[in-house]
């Protein structure tokens, strides 16, 4: 269905623009400017730089609507059973909005808060006591969400204190990381769904018996036996719950660091900035829906135009993160070649996504988004009211991001082909008010929904991710091996690989 769909959509416009120039597009509509733009509260958002016009959008539009787009965000936030392969809802939008009268729906919304009052107790302790630092213990989406709003956030950080996140089980990380702190001023918390995951009961372990004991360990978890187990007071363990994934649960108890940074008063304002997307989200028009747009956008240039990698570029360095979440986010979630039904999904799906912050990143990679030989779409982000006095700075920083969006548009012909610029490299332009909690949690809550968009429109599921199992269940079979026992390993190139480790390390023991 969505490949046919797709396909008789796209298909007649793809090949009927097929040598148009966005440049052209532009100069052959007056109004395009305007009407490809939109604005969302604090957001703008500008699609005029697209490869595709007037009938094209129009046909997107069309094929949301063929698509059942809609109905099924309806059906998200009312908790009907989205995650079909793990049987699950998935509420990530009742821990911040009440828009929905199901039952499910509001009594995960109603369990959210209940979290948050409690999350605020025990900032509130944290605040009270001689604890200086944070230690937030994760992996995946219990510490890309945090670390990267946390980072974001840092002009509205309360300065009471100081976080960090140790996330990778390269024992380096937490040795120079930990090296730099106080152990008695020092509290950890550890985030870990199932409190099973490896990366962080290995560095969990690390940093309690770095603090001495469990005396300043909190955890947030789904699985409070084990975290008590581990030696987490159950008064000092926030829930998870299974209907949220850990890449949508920044807005959970998992943003505990998030509050520690940043106060309950920052992260209810992120939380409100998020609720404000759901609701246009939920409730507008698809014509005028920004998240829609952005995914039946997306779905162009993957589709019809065949562009197989997306970048994303925020012009503030506060967003450096932000490409980092947002592989996550994006590539975890639409990284699926099967429907739910098990059947081959039979176009391509989710691009590769990268990125980095501008300016740095025109010193770095632009050279190939400007003249290298495939196309590659792009997200610019900008901030229009800096929170810095530096002026100058900032009106460098703009101009820069402006002129970028225009020359991959444009391009420019110079007699000598080397300094020629092919230009027609579409990318959409987002441009914040400010940077604030408010704003942030619309901008990320804009590409949660745009996720979820463009998973109806490939008929696959967004909260699934079976694909990073294998590689952790071979990781664990290995592990007596490389540790040294005589257990055997079927894989020849792992056994070849195995005894050069072995001899390597017997040769350093010598």
């Amino acid at each position: 269905m969505a490949v046919r769909l797709i396909r008789d959509t796209l298909a007649p416009h793809a090949r009927r623009l097929d040598s148009a120039r966005i440049a052209d597009l532009v100069e052959a509509d007056a109004a395009r400017p305007q009407d490809f733009a939109l604005r969302i509260g604090g957001l703008y958002a500008s699609f005029a730089r697209q490869r595709l016009d007037r009938e094209t959008r129009d046909a997107l539009v069309a094929l949301g609507e063929a698509a059942a787009l809609p109905q099924a965000f309806r059906a998200l936030f009312d908790g009907v059973t989205v995650n079909t392969s793990e049987n699950r809802p998935a509420l990530h939008v009742a821990l911040r909005s009440a828009l929905s009268e199901t039952a499910v729906a509001r009594d995960a919304h109603a369990q959210a808060a209940e979290a948050r009052v409690r999350m605020a107790e025990l900032v509130a302790q944290l605040e009270a006591s001689d604890v200086t630092d944070i230690v937030n213990v994760g992996i995946g989406g219990s510490d890309l969400g945090p670390r990267l709003v946390v980072d974001a956030l840092k002009d509205f950080g309360t300065g009471r204190f100081r976080v960090h996140f140790l996330t990778n089980v390269d024992g380096s990380d937490a040795q120079h990381r930990l090296a730099k702190l106080d152990p008695a001023k020092t509290a950890a918390i550890l985030v870990s769904k199932t409190f099973g995951t490896q990366e962080t009961l290995l560095n969990g372990a690390v940093v309690r018996d770095w603090l001495g004991g469990s005396e300043r360990l909190y955890a947030v978890s789904a699985n409070v036996p084990r975290a008590e187990a581990f030696g987490v007071a159950p008064e000092r363990v926030l829930p998870m719950w299974d209907w949220v994934g850990g890449r949508y649960s920044l807005w959970s108890a998992v943003g505990f660091s998030i509050a520690l940074a940043v106060g309950m008063d920052g992260f209810e304002a992120l939380l409100a900035g998020a609720a404000e997307m759901d609701a246009h989200a939920l409730q507008a028009p698809l014509a005028g829906n920004l998240p829609m747009l952005h995914a039946l956008t997306g779905v162009w240039n993957r589709n019809a135009l065949g562009l197989a990698t997306h970048a994303v570029l925020p012009y503030d360095e506060r967003l450096a993160l932000l490409p980092a979440y947002l592989q996550q986010l994006v590539m975890e979630s639409l990284g699926k070649s099967v429907t739910p039904d098990g059947e081959a999904v039979g176009l391509d799906t989710v691009p590769v996504l990268w990125g980095g912050p501008g300016t740095n990143s025109q010193h770095s990679f632009f050279q190939a988004l400007h003249q290298g030989t495939q196309t590659i779409p792009a997200d610019f982000i900008g901030v229009v009211n800096p929170a810095h006095p530096h002026a100058d700075n900032h009106a460098a920083l703009l101009s820069n991001l402006l002129a970028q969006t225009e020359a991959l548009a444009n391009g420019y012909s110079a007699d000598d082909p080397q300094k020629s610029y092919p230009g027609n490299r579409p990318s959409t332009l987002l441009l914040l008010d400010r940077l604030d909690p408010r704003s942030l949690g619309a901008l990320i809550a804009l590409y949660e929904h745009s996720v979820y968009a463009q998973s109806v429109l490939w008929g696959i599921n967004a909260f699934d991710q079976w694909g990073v199992e294998l590689g952790k269940r071979i990781a664990g079979e290995l592990m007596p091996a490389v540790q040294g026992d005589d257990v055997a390993v079927a894989d020849p190139v792992t056994r070849a690989l195995l005894d050069e480790i072995r001899a390597r390390r017997a040769r350093r023991a010598r």
